[in-house]
């Protein structure tokens, strides 16, 4: 006949083995609604419901990628426009990989979506990176460093690869803008030269030359090119209401509502 003792030690294991199927169960569920919805994007988009549950609660054996934005038209939030399309090149790259799996997921809380979890991770500013292990919170080195690095794909990649292991191949759609261009360009101006092939003195014309060299330099010289190389400037100003906007390190508080 069994004792006390031993029938409170058999009811503890079977409680303990009910707890951990449980927790199996559930992050079979979680895993399997992450994969369905990535099957379908390649970046999960977020709110705080969602946040809570898929990237903060246990259990996980995932790694989550999350990027805090500010993507609505009256945040005026160009370098997050900037930053998300680097993101969705490399989210791309990696559900198109062979060595895509279910050990790392990309996702994006914007800030008109997910208000509550910015407010949790004390976080002001967008856009940001930041990295969820399968265990324990985030370090310090789970953010990135979008500042002293920048946003390309390439370089979150390799931020990437030293917080999960995880090397992904970034492939970028081609651009055939430039080539494009380049063949209007060299027809307009065969075409120029066949209907003028009986009078060619325009080509030695020299005024005709420096007004072409002149629009050349003011058309390099300008801001709209230098913005189109460097990128726009990360502080301006809002021309409906004259506020100075500091995007992606102003504080999204800061930024009037419309």
């Amino acid at each position: 006949m069994y004792g006390p003792r031993y029938l409170i030690n058999l009811l503890l294991l079977s409680g303990v083995g009910g707890g951990e199927e449980k927790s199996f169960n559930l992050l079979a569920e979680k895993v399997e609604q992450l994969m369905e919805w990535s099957s379908r994007r390649s970046v999960i988009r977020m709110n705080g419901d969602k946040f809570r549950r898929f990237v903060k609660a246990p259990p996980r054996n995932y790694s989550v990628i999350v990027m805090f934005t500010a993507l609505q038209p009256q945040r005026q939030c160009s370098v997050c426009r900037q930053a998300n399309e680097e993101y969705q090149v490399l989210a791309n790259s990696w559900r198109y990989s062979s060595a895509f799996s279910n050990k790392l997921f990309f996702t994006i809380v914007d800030y008109d979506e997910g208000a509550d979890v910015f407010q949790q991770l004390n976080m002001n500013s967008a856009p940001t990176f930041m990295h969820f292990p399968p265990k324990g919170k985030p370090k310090r080195a789970d953010t990135f460093d979008l500042q002293r690095i920048g946003f390309a794909a390439e370089q979150l990649a390799k931020w990437i690869a030293d917080r999960t292991d995880v090397h992904i191949r970034v492939f970028r759609p081609p651009n055939y803008s430039g080539t494009i261009a380049l063949a209007l360009l060299v027809s307009l101006v065969g075409g120029l030269l066949y209907l003028r092939r009986n009078n060619l003195e325009f080509i030695y014309n020299k005024t005709g030359w420096a007004m072409a060299a002149l629009c050349v330099v003011f058309a390099m010289t300008s801001g709209q090119m230098w913005n189109h190389i460097r990128g726009p400037p990360y502080a301006h100003k809002n021309p409906q209401n004259g506020q100075v906007v500091r995007c992606p390190w102003g504080r999204i508080g800061m930024i009037k509502e419309p």
